[in-house]
Order: structure tokens, then sequence, then C-alpha cells
């Protein structure tokens, strides 16, 4: 492994080394010399890719906040209804993904940094958007409302789940869906669409 290929590699272990850790203590309680310890780097080693928990922090903001793409698709709904599921199946496998909805919900991070949502909420928006001039949703519908409801939902959902022993996010993530859809989808257009949560894996296979 050449030098430059170690230092992407130490980068990311310290990444999702501290991402454990602000999933699993939070921000406040996370500290330089616990991640040292974790990632059995040096201080001096670990400060070459990271001044401070401030700049970790924001790095794996950074990371995540832009969604994962999913394959395109004809009815542009179906592809607003697939990003959630994705970002459902990704979730509790993703620690940075996890840290970055961790840290947007924590009062003093959240301070400090701002949060995945804007982003989040703009990607949904653009797709509903595309969804309204392609005539798949009903004459009320405002996209940028339905965006702020699926990312506030979403969120919700996922905070819940997190503490149910039996929660499934894409499961539940697909409940909320079927919910909401009928609501925001032209009939011929909500026949169409796969809220299914077992769609979320083969969505995680394809891209």
């Amino acid at each position: 492994m050449g030098r430059q290929e170690r230092a992407v590699h130490t980068r990311r272990v310290i990444l999702e080394a501290a991402a454990a850790m602000f999933n699993e203590f939070g921000y406040d309680a996370t500290t330089i010399g616990g991640l040292i310890e974790r990632t059995r780097l040096t201080r001096g080693g670990l400060y070459f890719h990271f001044a401070s928990k401030e700049q970790l922090a924001r790095a794996i903001l950074d990371e995540t906040a832009a969604l994962a793409p999913v394959p395109p698709q004809a009815v542009k709904l179906q592809e607003w209804v697939d990003t959630a599921l994705l970002l459902a199946y990704r979730l509790p496998r993703d620690p940075l993904l996890g840290a970055t909805v961790r840290l947007s919900v924590d009062l003093r991070a959240r301070r400090l940094f701002g949060t995945c949502w804007p982003r989040w909420i703009d990607a949904g928006e653009e797709l509903l958007r595309a969804a309204r001039e392609q005539g798949e949703l009903l004459g009320h519908v405002e996209p940028s409302e339905v965006a702020r409801l699926l990312t506030a939902s979403w969120t919700g959902i996922r905070l819940i789940t997190e503490a149910l022993p039996e929660g499934e996010l894409c499961k539940e993530v697909s409940v909320f869906l079927e919910l909401v859809l009928p609501n925001i989808a032209r009939p011929g257009v909500l026949a169409k669409l796969d809220t299914s949560p077992h769609r979320a894996v083969a969505l995680a296979r394809s891209t």
C-alpha cells in the first residue's frame, strides 16, 4: 500500500471510529483521547488528518449530507420513494450516516455545524418538482412542503424505531409512504408505485 493509499485508509478508519463514538456517546461525551484509544493511532497521527473533534464532525456531515443517488425511473415519484427506502436501508448499516443523523438532532452539534436536513430537503423537493412537471402529483401538492414533511417524519421514525426492539426502519418508512402517497399522487401513478421494504435491498445492491 502506497503512502497516499495509507493516508486515505487511515482517514477512513478515523472517520468511522469517530462516527461510532458519536452514535454511542453523543457529541459532547466523545473525546479525542477516547478516539486515539479506539483507533490505536498516535495523537500526532490523528491530528495529521483532523485537528479537532469539531473538524471530525464537519467531515462526517460533509461526506453524508448528499443523499446516495437511486437508479432513474420513468415515474419520478418512484425515485422519491426509492430515495427514502434506500436511506432507511443504509442508515443502520453505515456508521457515518448514522452519526450524521445523531449530530443533526444533537442541540449543541446542530448549533456548531448545522444539519444534513437542508440538503436532504432540497434533494426531495427536486424529485417532487420533476414529478409535478410529469403530471404525477395531485393539484394541491406543494413539493417544498412535502419534502420538509418527509425529512421531518423520516428523522422521527428513525429515532423511535431505534428505541424499539422490534423496530425495523425500512418497514416503518414503507408504512409511512403508504399513508402519505394517496394524498399526493394521482391515482394512475399511485397504482404503479412500489413502496415495499424489500425494494430497499435491491436498490442497495444496484447502487
